[in-house]
């Protein structure tokens, strides 16, 4: 089948944004000449800037009173000959059945209260929490429309924002050499120890500088900054403390530049990959086979195993901690969202200074 008109329906955030893009672009080589439009929530769509392969970005609030909803469907009332529905919410598959003729979709385990998305759909591609990663998923999506080899038979990628120039009281203080640590994920069950964080950034080399990212929110400086006074005087020289002052496009041509970047379980972690910058990160209750940072280049549908003390492929080195239990899946050992996951707690730092060297960086 060909369709002139695609709309691809990602109402989710920043990080899940970013990993539609290979689906995009895999679109894009199967119906070449085809208008491919995005929607998605307004405060995400900054992760698609320059992307080549779109030809409108369409925004809505993640809360919207019924009048709005009404107003919403209306603008997008059969404008489409087929939506791409990448998630499985019910307001997701209500867009796609206003917008589009056809329709694919991703579809819940839990079928009881969900057959019907399957009944609006040409196709449709059950969600695998453990074994099955999302950007194959989302490109599964298509295997109705192309072969398996056209689909997973070429190096797949994620396509990062366009590179933007940096503020120039940031450039000016950036030295040739420098790590960029993310310290800061969302929720706490995804945090690595404060003490951690120092004896890291204290092991690192003296000539390396350290730039500290994270997101414009309290918690995020809070976190921050608490690092920064527990780090000895000379430690503190090495930091640039960028929290909360770039652009996701601007923190995008920051990363480009950076030697590494270490990071936790989060958004800026995937657009570090994405940028094709070494990357470590520290997993703990996510399966890195279902959301790891996709490697780019990497050619087929799985690049990670389940569990691996530490696993390196193309650009990306995931660390797990210890324990039977790793990855659960579960929002911490407490399974709400402030709780600790001891994976990783006893997630040692000498193994995250190992990844370091194994990159060409001489710690301490």
């Amino acid at each position: 089948m060909k369709f002139k008109k695609v709309l691809i329906i990602a109402t989710r955030q920043i990080g899940d944004t970013l990993i539609t893009t290979p689906l995009i672009s895999t679109a894009k080589r199967i119906w070449p000449d085809a208008q491919i439009d995005f929607f998605g929530f307004e405060n995400s769509l900054s992760m698609l800037s320059g992307n080549p392969d779109i030809h409108q970005v369409i925004g809505t609030k993640q809360r919207l009173k019924f009048k709005d909803y009404l107003k919403q469907f209306f603008k997008l009332f059969k404008r489409y000959d087929l939506a791409i529905i990448t998630q499985p919410s019910d307001r997701a598959y209500l867009y796609g059945l206003v917008a589009a003729k056809y329709r694919v979709g991703v579809i819940p385990t839990e079928q009881k209260l969900n057959w019907w998305k399957k009944k609006v759909c040409l196709h449709t591609v059950e969600v695998d929490y453990f074994h099955q990663h999302v950007i194959a998923e989302k490109i599964r999506l298509l295997e109705t429309f192309a072969t398996e080899d056209k689909l997973f038979g070429q190096g797949i990628a994620v396509t990062p924002p366009a590179a933007v120039s940096l503020p120039s009281e940031i450039s000016t203080q950036l030295k040739e050499s420098f790590v960029v640590i993310h310290p800061t994920p969302l929720t706490a069950y995804k945090r690595w120890p404060l003490a951690s964080w120092v004896t890291l950034i204290e092991s690192l080399p003296d000539d390396y500088q350290v730039v500290l990212s994270g997101a414009p929110i309290a918690q995020d400086r809070e976190l921050n900054q608490a690092i920064i006074d527990l780090l000895s005087d000379t430690a503190k020289n090495k930091i640039l403390n960028l929290d909360g002052r770039l652009k996701l496009d601007q923190l995008g041509t920051l990363l480009r530049q950076a030697k590494l970047y270490i990071g936790v379980d989060t958004s800026v972690t995937h657009l570090a990959a994405a940028c094709n910058t070494p990357t470590i990160t520290l997993f703990g209750a996510t399966p890195p086979t279902n959301f790891g940072p996709w490697p780019n280049g990497f050619v087929g549908k799985q690049p990670y195993q389940l569990k691996a003390h530490s696993q390196r492929v193309g650009n990306v080195t995931i660390l797990q901690g210890p324990g039977e239990c790793v990855p659960c899946r579960k929002a911490g050992c407490e399974d709400k969202s402030d709780s600790r996951s001891d994976c990783l707690v006893n997630l040692p730092v000498s193994q995250v200074i190992e990844a370091v060297r194994s990159y060409g960086i001489n710690c301490n």
